[in-house]
């Protein structure tokens, strides 16, 4: 389509055999910004390390089986200053809700820097106050990492998922909660800067 790339998208991390479709539609938007699209800050919630803030990474780049995707170091900097980011390698060993977005994105742009940032015990406030410093323009795409509910009947769960995306479409922060989505930190900070 000729629509311009979205600014920011929530995308799922379960893993590609589960979710690979859905984050393939959201990321097929993207790719209508590859001639601008130059950062990508990703947001993806802490799954093994105990983490109280957000967590930047001191690797110069990530590398996937398609290459290697640059670090912006100089974005980074940029919210060093915040009292809840810090440098936390740990942070990023293992935690597969940002690694699973990077070949979706090699594929839709061409080339970018990331600002990777895994959200632990982080208010929506501390997370926007992120997104303040990195919102930037046109050249920068906001990724939330999220899935919705976990582990419950199918009913459940599409009754849970169906109201936590009309909370989100609706901007309506204060209806989502802990049980709703894995992202919801980043997801809450995403809403207050919408």
């Amino acid at each position: 389509t000729d629509q311009p790339a979205p600014k920011a998208i929530i995308a799922p991390h379960a893993g590609y055999i589960y979710s690979g479709p859905i984050a393939a539609s959201a990321y097929a938007r993207v790719a209508n910004g590859r001639d601008y699209i130059t950062r990508v800050v990703l947001f993806g919630p802490s799954h093994r390390v105990a983490l109280s803030g957000l967590a930047i990474s001191s690797a110069e780049s990530f590398t996937t089986p398609l290459g290697q995707v640059p670090i912006d170091s100089t974005a980074q900097d940029r919210i060093r200053h915040l009292p809840q980011v810090r440098m936390s390698d740990e942070a990023h060993r293992w935690e597969h809700s940002l690694e699973v977005h990077l070949p979706f994105l090699q594929v839709a742009l061409d080339d970018f820097k990331l600002v990777p940032l895994v959200v632990g015990d982080a208010t929506a406030e501390e997370v926007y106050e992120v997104l303040e410093i990195l919102w930037g323009g046109r050249e920068t795409l906001i990724i939330v990492s999220s899935d919705l509910s976990h582990y419950h009947n199918y009913a459940t769960a599409q009754n849970l998922d169906l109201t936590t995306s009309a909370a989100i479409v609706g901007l309506r922060p204060q209806d989502i909660h802990y049980e709703h989505a894995c992202g919801r930190n980043p997801i809450l900070g995403l809403l207050t800067a919408a």
